[in-house]
């Protein structure tokens, strides 16, 4: 069973999190690669992770900078955070590459999740996995995706997968707005975890399904999360930290 979930995690599509994240890669008339970047500044009501809260219900700033040469990128993103272990805030690190076969956009690369000034120690929370997503568009404005995510035995987390799937429309523009209906499913398991955040659980499910405005540079996006977590217990006691919750968020693509 381990290895299935391993080869489903390892077969995936792209996840629900990086539509707010813009590409830059440029070419010139000659078709020889130059490089890119692009700039995200967004703003969330609550700072969620596969679901569940990592500042206790409280809004956070997330800058996103991404640099491009050709298919492959280096991003690094930023957060502040609050769940007891790597406050006060997380920086991460993304590489891989975006090559396309035929009809499919794949998305290939390894993650650094990083907490610099955490209370317990340089290094003491950081982690790394692996992605493989793969998408396609059936039909106009319609994409379809999966992202496999594994995360490898290490000093701070055991050998986890998860699956991620992911649908989005977008509509006829709207007065000013491009509107965007997207919901995704995830699923995530670690069968020699002591229980993902001291319920006692080694899995769990999470979904969303919301709305994406965009106007120019200018986005915000309206959505619903929940998972199948029963209440979180931190460091700090018992939260609603995995329950339902609408998710605001507001953000700029730049330049």
């Amino acid at each position: 069973m381990t290895n299935i979930k391993s080869f489903l995690g390892a077969a995936g599509v792209a996840a629900l999190a990086t539509l707010a994240m813009s590409t830059a890669a440029l070419a010139d008339d000659d078709g020889d690669r130059k490089f890119g970047y692009s700039i995200t500044l967004s703003g969330v009501s609550d700072y969620l992770f596969r679901g569940v809260s990592l500042t206790d219900n409280k809004p956070a700033f997330q800058p996103f900078v991404e640099f491009t040469y050709g298919i492959a990128y280096l991003d690094f993103w930023g957060s502040n955070v609050d769940n007891g272990i790597g406050d006060p805030f997380e920086m991460d690190i993304y590489a891989g590459i975006r090559p396309t076969t035929g009809p499919i956009s794949w998305d290939i690369g390894a993650l650094y999740y990083t907490n610099p000034d955490n209370s317990a120690g340089w290094g003491a929370t950081d982690y790394f996995e692996f992605k493989v997503g793969a998408s396609v568009s059936p039909v106009k404005n319609l994409t379809l995706g999966v992202t496999g995510y594994i995360t490898p035995d290490q000093r701070n987390y055991v050998l986890t997968e998860t699956i991620e799937g992911l649908v989005s429309y977008e509509l006829p523009q709207f007065a000013m707005f491009t509107p965007t209906v997207s919901g995704g499913v995830g699923y995530t398991n670690a069968d020699d975890a002591p229980g993902f955040f001291a319920v006692g659980r080694d899995n769990y499910t999470y979904w969303n399904a919301g709305l994406k405005l965009s106007v120019d540079k200018y986005f915000m996006d309206f959505r619903y999360w929940d998972t199948d977590l029963p209440d979180v217990v931190s460091a700090n006691g018992t939260h609603h930290l995995a329950d339902g919750r609408f998710l605001f968020t507001a953000g700029v693509n730049l330049p």
